[in-house]
């Protein structure tokens, strides 16, 4: 029978319970347990598609067109299980689905209430669609205290009384805070946050203790006796230099161990963990150095490019080498100095992105990387970007622009209305609704033979991830390829350009799917490897 573990959060946000889930997924599957990670996000919006990137972060597009929380992007990173659209759900999407229901009759007239309606509506998306996993591990977004999250807590109590302690676990992560004024750290937050769970009717079988500091015995005993739990459940989350050496210090922590002791199973095998160990090697100690510019519209936030720093990391993991991260705002590329900040960088890539603020700055960027034969890699938005310098620099053709800025002479690039997904067609509209409506999920792709990106993938079909409104003008293939710039690769009808190379440069390439989605730290993608060694050979260069 699958068992379950519930994540909570209490004290502040941003503790790392997504990391923490998706670590112990890691270490349960070093047993050899299925596992299965999900999130349940309190928050009213129906996906974050329509989200800032500085509001939320990055959102994680998964092969079934589902946008979700970038905490899906850990799980699929740590435990290789691809995630679905039923491992993620709102506030909002719980709601729309009881209203949808009661607007329907489904409810036979009934008062239409949190609880049970709600509430079963959320124990029914945790246990759906589920394939003979173990565990299923399901974080709880947000904090302890919080209004919106009373549902959530509410809902996960009746599913861990109607499964029992025999299927169900609750794991609580609070923050323990060291206080250089007084030298010593400071429990007590700890001790409110559990309490304040209690409060819903929920008892935490274990307590994951963020901290800078090793937190002494003495102290452990002090959290394990406010908290009403044993002290070998009490465990210390100390922050680490790297994440992917999460899983080997929670294991050393007894984390996994307590979990399966909770289950009633065996502790008695040691699981191997060589290849994280590994990992960390790689990271800790490489052979060299690149330095790779981000020119990017949000890297304020970090977590708005969670999953791009981390394929990048994974691409200097496979050539063994560090990657050096230079975030840089595109805004500061539209006038003639700042320019000369990309001199002396081993390569480019220019993220994806919506709107016309710091266009231009990436197409100075696509510009200064192909005249100066510095590696370049665009993404999404980074790629039609590229297309449209190309198009003005290269082709000539000086009205180029998007219509996604507004009305233009020449549209390169343009509002897709229409494309196949499957069997059925897809249509959008001018003026149409935002959320859900972009061109979302797997996608086919055929590649041209001999191709760099056929080389680079070492096959001709490909399947990527994609996230876009716009799109790569397949009626200007001719004058662009004239001047140059191949289109390599395009979707398996011929009318929608999925990635272009320019001749005669060491490495310039623009994808207008998201490959950084795809790519773990076991599995790098082969797109991100390609770059990092490129950036290596530019190294070699200066």
């Amino acid at each position: 029978m699958t068992k379950f573990v519930f994540f909570t959060g209490g004290v502040v946000s941003s503790l790392g319970k997504g990391l923490s889930a998706a670590a112990l997924g890691a270490l349960l599957q070093a047993r050899g347990y299925k596992v299965r990670v999900r999130k349940l996000d309190p928050y009213l919006n129906v996906d974050p598609g329509t989200m800032s990137p500085f509001e939320h972060g990055e959102v994680f597009v998964t092969d079934d067109g589902a946008e979700t929380d970038l905490d899906l992007g850990h799980y699929e990173r740590f435990t290789g299980v691809s995630a679905r659209r039923s491992d993620n759900v709102t506030t909002g999407r719980i709601y729309s689905e009881v209203l949808a229901k009661e607007r329907r009759g489904d409810f036979l007239g009934g008062t239409v209430q949190v609880i049970p309606h709600v509430t079963d509506a959320i124990k029914n998306f945790a246990i759906a669609d589920l394939q003979d996993e173990d565990f299923v591990l399901c974080e709880i977004g947000g904090t302890v205290g919080d209004i919106e999250s009373l549902p959530f807590l509410e809902a996960i109590r009746q599913l861990g009384n109607q499964l029992g302690p025999q299927r169900s676990m609750f794991v609580h992560l609070t923050l323990v805070p060291y206080l250089a004024a007084a030298g010593e750290l400071k429990t007590k937050p700890t001790q409110h946050s559990v309490k304040e769970l209690q409060r819903v009717g929920i008892q935490p079988d274990m307590v994951v203790c963020r901290c800078e500091r090793p937190i002494p015995a003495e102290q452990r005993k002090k959290i394990a006796l406010f908290c009403n739990i044993e002290s070998a459940a009490v465990v210390q989350g100390i922050d680490v230099d790297t994440i992917y050496q999460v899983p080997v210090e929670y294991h050393e922590q007894g984390l996994d161990n307590q979990v399966l002791r909770h289950f009633g199973l065996d502790t008695s095998k040691t699981p191997d963990l060589s290849r994280w160990t590994d990992i960390v090697k790689r990271i800790r100690a490489p052979e060299g150095e690149v330095n790779v510019a981000i020119v990017g519209k949000y890297v304020g936030l970090k977590d708005a490019y969670k999953s791009l720093a981390e394929a990048l990391v994974h691409g200097g993991i496979a050539n063994n080498s560090r990657v050096k991260l230079n975030w840089l705002e595109s805004e500061i590329f539209e006038g003639d100095v700042a320019v000369g900040s990309l001199e002396g960088v081993d390569a480019i890539l220019v993220p994806g992105g919506f709107g016309e603020r710091g266009s231009r700055g990436k197409i100075r960027a696509a510009r200064f990387a192909r005249e100066h034969k510095v590696p370049f890699f665009g993404i999404c938005f980074g790629m039609q970007m590229a297309v449209i310098e190309a198009a003005q620099n290269l082709a000539e053709i000086r009205g180029a622009g998007s219509t996604e800025f507004g009305p233009c002479d020449d549209p390169v690039v343009g509002l897709l209305t229409e494309w196949q997904q499957g069997e059925m067609t897809q249509r959008r509209r001018v003026g149409g609704n935002l959320g859900g409506t972009m061109r979302l999920g797997a996608y086919p792709a055929k590649l041209e033979k001999n191709s760099r990106l056929a080389e680079i993938y070492r096959r001709e079909e490909i399947s990527e991830r994609h996230r876009h409104r716009y799109e790569v003008n397949i009626h200007y293939r001719e004058p662009l390829e004239a001047a140059g710039l191949r289109f390599s690769g395009l979707s398996p009808d011929g009318t929608l350009p999925e990635t272009v190379e320019l001749d005669g440069h060491p490495w310039f390439v623009g994808v207008q799917f998201h490959p950084e989605l795809k790519s773990r730290p076991f599995e790098p993608h082969p797109l991100f490897t390609s770059f990092i060694a490129a950036a290596i050979d530019q190294s070699r260069l200066v």
